[in-house]
């Protein structure tokens, strides 16, 4: 098996990305996605429309991911799709296509929890930052979760603390469109906190115990600041944007970086990766490298193309069950709400 070259065809699809990529072993050949920007006029993401852009993309996806990796369809060892958590339709066409595609290749279909595949992405070939040693503590922030994981080995994860409510992402993206940016948000208020003051307008962080998060306390105060000063000044936001999102960012990485450090002091483990889309922030990145830095830790920062959703980080899993012959049958069906656990 050491020797073996396992090349693995993966499928991610669920939320808004439809993505397929080719890994052979650990390095990636080929990681292509089709994004949707039918949900920016809606200001977010509309489930049945996106299933249905599922639909469209995702066979001219794999067929660009097999060109790109230039490997013939009769090479793939097995097909790797993404089970769950996410949105049930457009779960529902990766996992019809991936068994469906399996069937007729004759290979075997591994499922992948898509938040376990953000972790363990860290395990692609060529990160900057090497691969983490067990046991590492992850942070897992994206749209849809935030999490800090104790990472005792592959499939061994246990979740230390989580989200009460909304997920990281979606306070970024909310605070956006409270500003009047365009949907995704996340982003721009981060381009914009680059410029500003991040000590302009101080929010209230959330009182919440042990390892777990809490994000619409300051939802609620970040949309009630914006009424009251638009109030007194129409034109608050366009004249104090930069320093507003400046401001929003660096409340939310006090609140992540406090848990991070209260986590590294109950376990005693100083190993730190990230993972999700909202990893790919600045403004996170450059505080983890400070506190790399200050507080001695080992940190571990993806590649940006393996930050948001994407297929190679259900390659790579799909990679290590392979290994291990960890496989599905075809009535395996999709998973929306797809917990994290140590199996």
């Amino acid at each position: 098996m050491k020797n073996e070259t396992i090349y693995i065809l993966a499928i991610e699809s669920s939320c808004d990305d439809t993505s397929a990529a080719v890994l052979s072993n650990k390095k990636v050949l080929s990681n292509v996605t089709a994004t949707q920007k039918i949900h920016e006029e809606y200001g977010g993401v509309v489930p049945e429309l996106a299933s249905r852009a599922h639909q469209q993309n995702i066979v001219p996806v794999v067929h660009q991911a097999l060109n790109k990796a230039n490997i013939d369809k009769k090479l793939v060892s097995a097909i790797a799709f993404t089970r769950g958590p996410g949105l049930m339709g457009s779960l529902l066409v990766g996992t019809s296509f991936a068994k469906s595609l399996s069937l007729g290749l004759n290979v075997p279909l591994i499922e992948v929890n898509h938040m376990q595949a953000h972790i363990l992405a860290h395990f692609i070939e060529g990160q900057p930052d090497g691969t983490p040693e067990f046991p590492f503590l992850a942070m897992t922030i994206s749209g849809g979760h935030t999490q800090i994981v104790l990472v005792r080995d592959y499939f061994d994860m246990e979740i230390l603390g989580e989200t009460l409510d909304d997920a990281v992402g979606e306070a970024y993206d909310k605070s956006a469109k409270i500003l009047g940016l365009p949907y995704p948000g996340g982003p721009l208020v981060d381009k914009y906190a680059q410029e500003g003051n991040p000590k302009a307008f101080p929010f209230p962080k959330p009182k919440v115990g042990d390892l777990n998060f809490s994000f619409s306390g300051l939802k609620t105060n970040i949309l009630y600041f914006v009424q009251r000063e638009t109030a007194k000044n129409p034109d608050f936001v366009q004249e104090n944007l930069k320093d507003i999102c400046a401001s929003i960012q660096k409340t939310i990485i006090i609140i992540l970086m406090d848990k991070l450090k209260k986590a590294v002091e109950q376990t005693g483990i100083t190993q730190i990766a990230i993972g999700g889309g909202v990893s790919a922030n600045s403004g996170i990145r450059n505080a983890l490298k400070i506190a790399e830095k200050n507080r001695g830790w080992k940190t571990y920062i993806p590649k940006f193309e393996y930050c948001t959703d994407n297929a190679a980080m259900i390659g790579i899993v799909g990679h290590l069950k392979y290994q291990q012959h960890n496989f599905v049958k075809q009535d395996v069906s999709a998973k929306p709400r797809y917990v994290l656990s140590s199996k």
